[in-house]
């Protein structure tokens, strides 16, 4: 029947773990035949999906070279008479002290027993296992060697548990100590490869949002990654590993593959970070352990730079708004100081129209006061002839005018700055007008016996501001008669010198001393002669002579023989710069 059939089910076979490394066992013994049997014991054996490779030693000399060079075995099996008859124990101290090896396990097979008793051998020597070769069966074997891996591999994983403790211990300071992303960047690819005990290659790839986009970078690069360092944004990484980073980004989290690895770690200010690890060999579970311990200190250290750099850039812009600040400071100095020193002009200027104001308006008026005092004798006459009192109250009438147009004229200038005054061009008679000024200033000249003599052509045109330049001639001829003797002779003569037209008054007072000659046309500047009538004197009348010449492109001359020989003054004016237009 059916149900009589027994079905056998074979034994499951270990699977296979892709790209795992065998197990290394060295067999150390001066019997060939045991290399052999130990060979054939262990053929097809597997545990953890990983298989044997089984090196050979046929002397403690042999295997001295051989357990140097091999730091990876796990697994001895080693005879004790081989050279010697305790070449084998003394291989063990060999290996515990010299080498420091004290993760491989040791399974110690003899077949003298007596030689090597295995209580004292125990006791004495660092071994893990104790065997005569006639009872290491091949089950016995097995099951011997399967338990020295199960130890080697706790052990092995202690020990990089522990070293790996002690790199993370020790790069702490250091990663700790970087003041730049780049720099703590390639000393974590540094500290990876180190904990891993591999040589690998890695990116850094630093992620940070703001209201408009992500922007992605690479903060350091090993190996075949180095160049990625240069590229730009916005997406620096081939295509190839570039799906890879973007999963890690999205799923924020430690994903470990057979040949690539992305550790996540974000920061307290919020800034993300993936390292992408290329190693030749899967991570171990240690590994993983401890990758994950290093990834969650990463972050106060990468905290730490990025708040350091947001300071010194912080810096840097507060240097910059200092020395922005500064410079505004010192724009803000400066219109304050140009505008003290429109202030001081300012100032200046009210003085200069104050002593303009009183000495412009005190010629006019001195004119009304001489021609009232006539008109008064005339009056006081039985008979006054209405011919001559018609003519001083025409004087009268017109130097009164005259002053009302100057007090006007000052008032528009004190809202300007004199030294912008514009011109009012037009025709002007300079013979004319110094007729006019030359009849004006008669009476104040006879009230000192003087004579005034006019040497005029009929006419003398120019283009000019006619009030300017009656001011300008008025004041020649007013100081001529105050400083002239009583009776004294005074020639305003009007002509052509060459290409300038000149108006110049000629005086026979006190004439001019060596030390008024660099001060003549000065403000405020009184000279040695003194006025021959007691008359006053502002200092301003020579200084408004100049200015107005100037303002026609002419000059203000003063020449003298000598003191007591007179004196001209005289202002001239290029005939093409005052030529009608």
């Amino acid at each position: 029947m059916d149900d009589d059939i027994l079905h056998l089910i074979p034994d499951e076979a270990d699977e296979a773990v892709p790209h795992a490394r065998p197990w290394t066992i060295a067999v150390i013994d001066d019997d060939p035949a045991v290399h052999d049997g130990t060979r054939y014991a262990l053929g097809g054996y597997a545990l953890d999906g990983r298989g044997l490779e089984i090196l050979s030693a046929h002397s403690a000399a042999k295997a001295r070279t051989l357990l140097s060079e091999r730091r990876d075995i796990a697994v001895v099996l080693l005879d004790v008479v081989m050279e010697t008859d305790d070449a084998g124990l003394h291989l063990v101290e060999y290996i515990r002290r010299d080498l420091g090896n004290e993760t491989a396990r040791i399974i110690l097979r003899t077949g003298q027993p007596g030689q090597a008793p295995e209580r004292r051998v125990i006791v004495d020597y660092d071994i893990n296992d104790y065997r005569a070769k006639t009872e290491l069966t091949a089950d016995k074997l097995f099951t011997s060697l399967t338990a020295a891996l199960r130890a080697y591999q706790h052990l092995k994983r202690l020990d990089d548990t522990r070293r790996g403790l002690e790199i993370i211990i020790d790069a702490a300071p250091t990663l700790l100590d970087h003041k730049s992303l780049q720099r703590l960047s390639e000393g974590v690819l540094t500290q990876v490869a180190s904990l891993l005990n591999v040589a690998c290659a890695g990116i850094l790839v630093l992620r940070e949002s703001d209201a408009s986009a992500q922007r992605f970078s690479v903060l350091a690069g090993s190996g075949l990654y180095s160049d990625y360092v240069e590229r730009n944004p916005p997406w620096p990484l081939d295509p190839h590993i570039q799906p890879i980073v973007e999963i890690a980004f999205e799923e924020r989290r430690n994903n470990f593959g057979d040949h690539w690895s992305t550790l996540y770690l974000q920061t307290a200010s919020g800034s993300e970070i993936v390292a992408l690890i290329d190693t030749d060999r899967p991570l171990s579970d240690t590994d993983r352990a401890l990758i994950a311990l290093l990834t969650s200190r990463l972050s106060i250290a990468f905290d730490n730079v990025i708040l350091y750099e947001q300071l010194q850039r912080a810096n840097v812009t507060l240097e910059q708004r200092v020395v922005e600040r500064t410079a505004e400071l010192i724009r803000a100095n400066r219109r304050l100081a140009a505008q003290r020193s429109d202030l001081r002009r300012a100032n200046s200027l009210k003085t200069e129209i104050l002593g303009t104001v009183a000495h412009d308006l005190k010629n006019p008026l001195s004119v009304i006061l001489g021609r009232s005092e006539m008109l008064t004798d005339l009056i006081a006459l039985d008979r006054a002839p209405k011919d001559q009192l018609a003519t001083q109250v025409t004087y009268i009438r017109t130097s009164a005018t005259r002053l009302l147009g100057m007090i006007d004229t000052l008032m528009a200038d004190a809202m300007t700055d004199a030294l912008d005054i514009t011109l009012r061009r037009e025709p002007v008679d300079l013979a004319a007008l110094a007729r006019e000024v030359c009849e004006a200033n008669r009476p104040l000249a006879e009230s000192k016996s003087q004579l005034l003599q006019l040497d005029l052509p009929e006419e003398a045109y120019m283009c000019g501001d006619a009030e300017r330049l009656r001011e300008a001639v008025d004041n020649l001829v007013s100081n001529a008669i105050k400083y002239s003797f009583v009776g004294g002779t005074i020639t305003i003569r009007v002509g052509r010198d060459a290409s300038e037209i000149v108006c110049a008054v000629t005086d026979h007072g006190p004439g001019l001393s060596p030390e008024d000659a660099g001060r003549l046309f000065g403000r405020f500047q009184r000279l040695s002669a003194k006025p021959t009538g007691n008359e006053g004197s502002t200092g301003l009348g020579l200084s408004i002579v100049k200015r107005i010449a100037e303002l026609h492109r002419g000059r203000a001359e003063a020449s003298s023989e000598g003191p007591g020989r007179g004196s001209t003054f005289s202002i001239r004016f290029p005939y093409d710069a005052v030529a009608l237009l």
